[in-house]
């Protein structure tokens, strides 16, 4: 038995999906509705990386939305600001240049979307983006290699770009859609939070499978149980499809119910989303609000 399936072993990895679908229903039956107000609303505001990754992006465009960032508290004084930016690896010096609010600048990295390059571009990529301004940095796991059974090479590429973090902090995605298992969500969750990742992230978007209830309710287990095994909080980001405030409302309700009160904040759970914010904005102010 490798240390990776010694580790496994560990864990209840021994999940499925019907299982995990009648216990969302409970959760979601018993505790959406008290989560269905503004306040509920606001928080998840907070905790939106606003993101932009479109093979499109100009300087212009994500000038705009840093803009819009910048400005928010003045147009909606009564809101909390959003979590974070998500751009481009060569959109971060435009970010920097331009944000003046105190929230996170966020960069995928490490070949983005695919993950299918060398691990030295990974990791110069990754140190090009913290040494340009990236406090955040978002990288996919080599699907490949992980559905291959190859956990010490997915391991060790993870713990080399943590590395190359320095004092940024490492968002891992999983591709959840890719992966084929609930089972595999659960080991994947577990080895890229043993590789060192600050946040355990569903989706990139960039598929059609993006953040499922399932995905969330896995992944938050994970978390959990690695929490109580070695005493690291591991914060959480479901992201990719997530587009109205019933959407983030449903995440938020399992991710309370599973994770608790020390969760709900955007240190430890953040939403990769563009249109969400518009949505929550909406639910918050009655009327249809197109800010960001």
């Amino acid at each position: 038995m490798s240390k990776f399936d010694e580790l496994f072993a560990q864990y209840n990895c021994n999940i499925y999906d019907a299982d995990i679908k009648q216990d969302i229903e409970k959760i979601l039956n018993s505790h959406f509705t008290e989560n269905d107000n503004n306040e509920v609303y606001m928080q998840c505001l907070s905790q939106i990386d606003l993101t932009s990754l479109n093979g499109t992006d100009t300087h212009s465009e994500i000038g705009k939305m840093v803009k819009s960032v910048n400005e928010f508290k003045t147009n909606f004084p009564h809101l909390p600001n959003i979590g974070a930016i998500c751009v481009y690896p060569a959109l971060v010096p435009v970010v920097k240049e331009h944000l003046t609010a105190s929230i996170g600048i966020a960069s995928v990295s490490a070949g983005f979307p695919s993950s299918q390059t060398f691990i030295e571009i990974k990791v110069a990529e990754t140190a090009m983006c913290v040494m340009e301004g990236a406090t955040e940095i978002d990288v996919v796991i080599s699907i490949g290699k992980f559905l291959e059974g190859k956990y010490e090479e997915v391991y060790e590429e993870l713990s080399e770009i943590k590395a190359a973090c320095r004092e940024a902090h490492l968002k891992v995605i999983l591709e959840t859609g890719a992966l084929q298992s609930v089972s595999n969500i659960k080991k994947a969750s577990i080895l890229a939070m043993a590789s060192g990742a600050d946040f355990i992230k569903t989706s990139t978007g960039k598929i059609p499978v993006v953040a499922t209830l399932e995905a969330t309710y896995v992944m938050c287990h994970a978390i959990k149980e690695w929490n109580e095994k070695t005493g690291l909080r591991v914060s959480y980001k479901p992201a990719g499809g997530i587009v109205t405030t019933e959407d983030a409302v449903k995440h938020f309700t399992l991710v309370k119910e599973i994770l608790g009160n020390e969760w709900l904040n955007n240190s430890r759970f953040r939403f990769g989303a563009s249109r969400l914010a518009n949505n929550l904005l909406s639910s918050i102010e009655g009327k249809e609000v197109k800010y960001f």
